[in-house]
């Protein structure tokens, strides 16, 4: 157990050395551009442009360069955007970073609750009206566009209908700090959790669902229907541990690529200053530290989601950890 997981590991440490290298090589190893101008910004100063050059190494070779960009993005902590009056992008990110978690966790509970009970019922009832109905459903989650669902929302609940007593509760778009007010932050984040939420069921409750219909057609699933185990039984201590695998592994990457920065849409639609809407907001200005750092943070997310996932499969599965 112990191997497999120092192994992956020092995997993980070499995808992310691969990843920042690249980044670093496709933003400031480019031939024929000059990554000094890229960090100073439009109609920077000679003054700016030199101290930005000897700050950042640029007239040194490629490896301290890399060396001197990780140092200031991992270490020191002090890559500034010049495109922003010089102010510090790590920290810029750490302040986004929280509403980001905050949107993705609270939306990621709901679709996995929803997802898994729509899956179970609908493999139960096979066949029947109520799966023909909850897979219906799901497509239709799935086909409905986020920032379309969410301006729909908005349009309802901040609009035409906010002042009835079904909506009045509402508050305006906008974020609110937990350790500022638990309630106010639970409502400003309510409704973009289930807006974000709705494709999310859709796509989980659907494989879900086939996983498990394929499953109970496995010969460990007859051998239990043998020993007379009920068939609910069967169904969520036998069939759902081992369809698991595939949601755990989608949930993983999901996860991670939302809470990286994929929550772009929802976030702008209801004005949550995230990580995503951080990064529309550097490429709109072509502020090249703030994006290289957004890509990176999101990188390290996905990479680590990843890592994660591989050990989960060590437990849901006895097949990967004999293997080992």
């Amino acid at each position: 157990m112990i191997m497999p997981l120092l192994r992956r590991l020092g995997q993980t440490v070499f995808v992310l050395f691969g990843i920042s290298a690249l980044v670093f090589a496709v933003f400031f190893a480019t031939p024929g551009a000059d990554p000094t101008a890229r960090i100073a910004g439009r109609n920077a100063a000679p003054q700016t442009m030199e101290k930005v050059r000897k700050e950042y190494g640029f007239d040194r070779p490629l490896p301290v360069q890399y060396a001197i960009m990780m140092k200031k993005l991992f270490i020191t902590r002090d890559l500034a955007s010049y495109a922003n009056r010089g102010e510090l992008v790590v920290p810029e990110i750490m302040r986004a970073a929280p509403v980001t978690l905050s949107l993705v966790s609270g939306a990621a509970v709901i679709w996995v609750v929803l997802s898994i009970g729509m899956g179970v019922v609908a493999a139960a009832c096979k066949g029947s009206w109520i799966d023909r109905t909850l897979m219906m459903a799901g497509l239709v989650g799935i086909s409905i566009p986020v920032f379309w669902l969410g301006q729909v929302v908005n349009l309802i609940t901040q609009n035409r209908y906010h002042d009835t007593w079904l909506f009045s509760w509402v508050p305006g778009l906008g974020y609110v700090p937990f350790t500022q007010s638990p309630c106010g932050w639970f409502l400003a984040l309510v409704i973009p959790w289930c807006v974000l939420a709705v494709m999310f069921v859709g796509i989980y409750s659907r494989i879900l669902r086939a996983d498990l219909v394929a499953i109970m057609g496995e010969d460990f699933i007859r051998t239990a229907r043998a020993k007379g185990l009920s068939p609910t039984r069967i169904l969520l201590r036998h069939g759902l541990r081992t369809a698991l695998i595939t949601f755990v592994s989608l949930f993983g990457m999901d996860f991670a690529q939302l809470v990286g920065g994929g929550a772009l849409l929802t976030e702008v639609v209801f004005g949550l200053p995230g990580v995503g809407r951080l990064t529309y907001q550097a490429l709109n200005s072509l502020d090249l530290p703030l994006i290289m750092a957004t890509v990176m943070y999101s990188a390290v997310f996905v990479v680590l989601a990843n890592a994660l996932v591989d050990a989960a499969y060590l437990f849901l599965d006895p097949r990967v950890r004999d293997a080992h």
